[in-house]
């Protein structure tokens, strides 16, 4: 015998019963829900931020793992490892317990490699994802706060970068901790309290390893992590730019959800990122410091060049003529400008860069900007990113100067005096050029753009006597 009506509830099951325990007591669903539903534009310069994330979570887990062997102390010990050339040397702690890290424990060197490699991965993808949004003016209101964050970051993780790479107190790296040290001590007035406050005292110091640890497990880390968590805070509140084209528009965003689509293929990029750094570290040798030895106060290597992120900085202390002003009776030493005072201005510039675009070109800042810009629509952005990143490269350049001075044939001398014209040359040759390209780059693209705002239900534009374009109705 059967009968209509409507079928009893079925009884919810207790994981549902403790998700809506949860949520009354949370509000969670509501949050997840918002989470899933958000769009993701469909472009692959998109997912550099996300690998930089994935590095990050890559570098925190193998970062753990070496915590848990490493020594930061420089007390002197006796070497007795397997490594023989070394055994009966005296070193540090420190130097001790990386190489047992890379010889005796299980996987250690692995591990050592893939935390060196994936560093100088994640700073890299900071910078691909910071000229991303540079080039392609994705800074400009209301994302001015949100550039200032991407590029602190930058900077926080290129020091965290430089103390990871200074805690195994070998002689390559101490040689760096010492150039480091010199500069923070040029600082007028502040420098030597300063470097004392860092570097535990006069170099070399017994606490700089120890300083150095809290400030690259502890310090440095939260910094990142509240810059990233910031960082993705503003992405949420000011949802995601997108390029232009199609069926974008300045209130819009187009592309595939978080779940289904975008979850599956940001899963696939971990992995991938993951694979990528593990394959390279465990193939290709970075910072071996059995090769370099221990750090001697009395000894500097040669070659002795830092991580290509530094490598900048150690360029231009290198070709920086030995000018040292006397000031107000005070002597402003030679490792300051190039030291302090460039890379200070340099990086104030890049910092304030949307502020400044907008008030020199006099936009609007009540608009909001939500499509991204082609890159040669703003020739004079793009060039002076372009002398940038040039200026930065023969600085990099610069700081190998010994190592090209041996593979030429050439002297050091000659070498610097060149890499002196080129640091003031090739950045105004950049910009000149990028500009003139962007300039061309725009008359070719015109009468797309016009055939693309006709097919569109734009404006539609006409080419004038003289070359340019007007409006088809004017």
């Amino acid at each position: 015998m059967t009968t209509d009506g409507p079928r009893p509830a079925e009884a919810p099951t207790e994981l549902e019963r403790l998700g809506h325990w949860v949520d009354a007591r949370t509000g969670m669903f509501g949050i997840a829900r918002t989470a899933l539903r958000k769009v993701f534009p469909d472009h692959w310069s998109f997912l550099l931020g996300e690998i930089a994330l994935f590095c990050f979570v890559i570098l925190v887990a193998t970062g753990t793992f070496l915590t848990f062997f490493f020594q930061a102390s420089t007390a002197p010990v006796t070497y007795d490892g397997p490594y023989q050339p070394l055994v009966g040397r005296e070193v540090s702690a420190a130097y001790d317990s990386v190489m047992a890290i890379s010889f005796e424990v299980r996987a250690g060197l692995l591990m050592r490699q893939i935390h060196h490699w994936t560093a100088l991965v994640f700073i890299a993808v900071v910078v691909l994802h910071l000229s991303r949004v540079f080039f392609t003016g994705a800074f400009r209101r209301p994302r001015e706060l949100n550039w200032v964050v991407g590029f602190t970051l930058l900077v926080l993780v290129m020091a965290e970068g430089f103390t990871g790479y200074s805690l195994p107190d070998d002689l390559l790296s101490g040689t760096g901790a010492r150039i480091a040290y010199s500069v923070a001590l040029s600082i007028p007035f502040a420098g030597p309290w300063l470097a004392s406050l860092v570097f535990g005292g006069e170099f070399p110091t017994a606490a700089l390893i120890g300083r150095f640890f809290v400030i690259h497990v502890l310090f440095l880390p939260g910094l990142v992590i509240g810059a990233i968590t910031v960082h993705l805070a503003f992405v949420v509140i000011h949802k995601h730019t997108q390029f232009k084209g199609g069926r974008a528009t300045n209130t819009n965003v187009i592309g595939p959800s978080f779940w289904p689509g975008q979850v599956f293929v940001s899963t696939g990029l971990f992995f991938l990122t993951a694979a990528f750094v593990s394959l390279i570290g465990g193939l290709v040798q970075v910072n071996p410091i059995w090769v370099y030895g221990p750090f001697d106060a009395t000894v500097v290597s040669s070659p002795a060049q830092p991580d290509w992120y530094v490598g900048w900085l150690d360029g231009a202390l290198r070709i920086s003529p030995p000018f040292e002003p006397t000031i107000l009776g005070v002597t402003i030493p030679s490792p300051f400008i190039p030291g302090v005072v460039v890379p200070g201005v340099i990086f104030t510039i890049i910092a304030l860069w949307p502020f400044l675009e907008a008030r020199l070109n006099r936009e609007d800042t009540s608009q909001e900007h939500h499509l991204l810009d082609h890159i040669a629509e703003h020739p004079k952005r793009t060039a002076t990113g372009v002398a940038i990143l040039t200026l930065f490269g023969v600085l990099t350049l610069a700081g190998g100067n010994d190592v090209l001075a041996f593979y030429f044939s050439a002297d050091v001398e000659t070498l610097t005096r060149l890499f002196r014209m080129l640091t003031i040359v090739l950045p105004v040759v950049a910009w000149i050029v990028a500009l003139r390209i962007c300039v061309a780059w725009q008359r070719r693209l015109a009468p797309d753009e016009a055939e693309s705002h006709h097919q569109d239900g734009g404006t539609p534009y006409r080419r004038g006597k003289a070359g340019g374009f007007d409006e088809a109705g004017s």
